[in-house]
C-alpha cells in the first residue's frame, strides 16, 4: 500500500496529489460557501481560542495507525482524508483559509495514540484531528480531546453506547451494522444458530455482546465464541470447532493483518464460503481488507456495511474517479475510507455554518448538516453527532469487490443507546 511520512506537515498548493480535471469538477460541486470566501474573514474572529490558524491557513492533524497490524486497514483512511482535504483546498478552503496537516501515526498502539494527540492539540494547536480506527484506540484519544475540548472526526463503524460532545462519528453504530446485518441473514437466509468470531479487544467483545443479545431476542441459538490477540495468525483450531459446531452464520470482527491467515486458513480447511454452508457475515473486511488478503479467499462472504466501492451513483463515481487518479488505478476503497472522507467535508460545513474555527461555536451547528455529495449518497449529522446513513449487504466477488445484493430503503437513524442493548 505504499508508504508515508510519519510526521509531516504538509502545506497546499504545494506537494500536489496529481488528480486534474474529475478533482476539479468534484471540488467545483461541493463547493458549501463560496460567498462567504470572497470576502475573508479576519483571523481575530474566527479563532479565539489560539488554535493553528492564520490569515491564510488552518491546521488540522491526521491521526493512523500507518505501521503495525493495524495498517492494512487504517492507510486507506490517511488517503481519503488527504483527498477531501486537497479537494477542498481547490474549491477555495474553509472561511478562505487552505488546509494543512499535521500526520502522526499512532502505530497499531493505543497509548501511542493518546501520546500522539496529546502533541496534536497542545503543540501544533490543530483546529480538528480525522483519525483512530479501532475502539480501543478512539477509547485512548477521548480523555484527551475531551481534557483539551479538541474535535475527532472518527470514521469506523463501531459498537456504540457512546456519545461525546468532542467526537463526530461519521462510521455506523451497532443499530445500523450488527442489529441490521443480523436480520438480514436471519430474514433471507433463514439462520438459525451463530458462531461469534472476533480480536480480542473491546469493539468485538462489545459487539458480539450486542449480537448475542439480539440472537436470544430473535429466539436463535449461539452455539460458539471465540476471541483472538490482534496480530494473531493461527485459527485451525477454531476452524475445527466451526466444523464441530455446524452454524449456519459466522459472524466475523476480526481485525487487521489477522484477517490474511484467517480467510487464507478456512480456504485451505476446504470451506467454500459460497456454498453458504456455513454462512459468513462479517462487519470488519472491507475491499482494503480484502486487497490484502486476496479476492479468491473470501469470495462468497457477506459483509454488512453503508458503503462498497461498487455503488453505482455519480457521487461515488466521481469520488472512485478522483481516488484512482490520486493514489492508482488498482487501488480499492472501503467502508471506512468513505466514512474517513466525509469528516474533513462535515467539519468545513460546521465551520462555515459556525463563521468560526473555534470548537465550542462549531459544536452548536453540528445537527441538521447534510451532505448531499457524499459518496455513499447522502448523509446527514444526528443531535448526538452519529450520522443518517443507509445499510447495505454485500456479497464479496473474486475481483476483490462487494455486489451489493441488500440496501434499506430509507437512512437509518443512529441510536447509539438502544434500548435492552447497554
Amino acid at each position: 500500500m505504499g508508504t508515508t511520512d510519519t510526521n509531516a506537515s504538509v502545506r497546499s498548493p504545494g506537494k500536489r496529489l496529481g488528480f486534474r480535471k474529475s478533482l476539479m469538477t468534484l471540488a467545483a460541486s461541493v463547493m458549501l460557501a463560496t460567498s462567504a470566501q470572497a470576502a475573508t474573514p479576519s483571523t481575530a474572529d474566527v479563532n479565539t481560542t489560539d488554535l493553528a490558524v492564520t490569515d491564510d491557513t488552518v491546521t488540522v492533524g491526521i491521526l493512523h495507525s500507518i505501521t503495525g497490524t493495524m495498517a492494512i486497514s487504517e492507510i486507506g483512511s490517511v488517503q481519503a482524508e488527504k483527498l477531501a482535504i486537497e479537494q477542498i483546498n481547490e474549491s477555495g478552503g474553509v472561511l478562505g483559509r487552505q488546509i494543512e496537516f499535521v500526520q502522526e501515526d499512532g502505530a497499531s498502539d493505543w497509548p501511542t495514540f493518546a501520546e500522539k494527540s496529546r502533541k496534536l492539540l497542545r503543540q501544533d494547536n490543530v483546529a480538528a484531528i480525522f483519525g483512530a480506527w479501532t475502539s480501543a484506540s478512539r477509547k485512548a484519544i477521548l480523555p484527551v480531546i475531551e481534557q483539551y475540548n479538541g474535535m475527532l472526526y472518527y470514521p469506523t463503524f463501531y459498537e456504540g453506547l457512546e456519545q461525546s460532545p468532542n467526537v463526530v462519528y461519521t462510521g455506523q453504530e451497532a443499530t445500523q451494522q450488527i442489529l441490521a446485518g443480523i436480520d438480514w441473514a436471519v430474514k433471507e437466509k433463514g439462520a438459525k444458530s451463530f458462531y461469534l468470531l472476533g480480536s480480542d479487544y473491546i469493539w468485538p467483545r462489545t459487539s458480539n455482546k450486542i449480537a448475542r443479545k439480539h440472537i436470544d431476542k430473535l429466539g436463535l441459538k449461539v452455539v460458539g465464541e471465540e476471541y483472538y490477540p490482534l496480530g494473531h495468525t493461527q485459527f485451525n483450531s477454531v476452524i475445527n470447532k466451526i466444523k464441530l459446531k455446524k452454524p449456519d452464520v459466522i459472524f466475523a470482527s476480526v481485525v487487521g493483518g489477522s484477517n490474511v491467515a484467517f480467510y487464507k486458513q478456512m480456504k485451505a480447511a476446504g470451506v467454500d464460503f459460497t456454498d453458504e454452508k456455513p454462512l459468513l457475515l462479517t462487519i470488519s473486511v472491507t475491499e482494503d481488507e480484502i486487497r490484502g488478503i486476496g479476492g479468491d479467499n473470501v469470495e462468497g462472504i457477506y459483509a454488512s456495511m453503508k458503503y462498497f466501492q461498487s455503488l453505482d451513483n455519480p457521487n461515488n463515481n466521481e469520488f472512485v474517479a478522483a481516488f484512482k487518479e490520486t493514489y492508482g488505478d488498482d487501488m480499492v476503497i472501503g467502508d471506512v475510507t468513505q466514512a474517513a472522507y466525509l469528516g474533513p467535508w462535515l467539519w468545513k460545513a460546521a465551520v462555515e455554518k459556525a463563521g468560526s474555527f473555534d470548537i465550542d461555536k462549531i459544536r452548536e451547528e453540528f445537527a441538521g448538516i447534510e451532505f448531499t455529495k457524499a459518496p455513499e449518497g447522502y448523509v446527514r449529522i444526528h443531535e448526538n453527532h452519529h450520522l443518517w446513513s443507509k445499510t447495505r449487504i454485500g456479497q464479496a466477488q473474486v475481483d476483490g469487490q462487494y455486489k451489493v445484493v441488500h440496501e434499506t430503503e430509507e437512512l437509518m437513524e443512529p441510536d447509539p443507546f438502544p434500548e435492552g442493548y447497554q
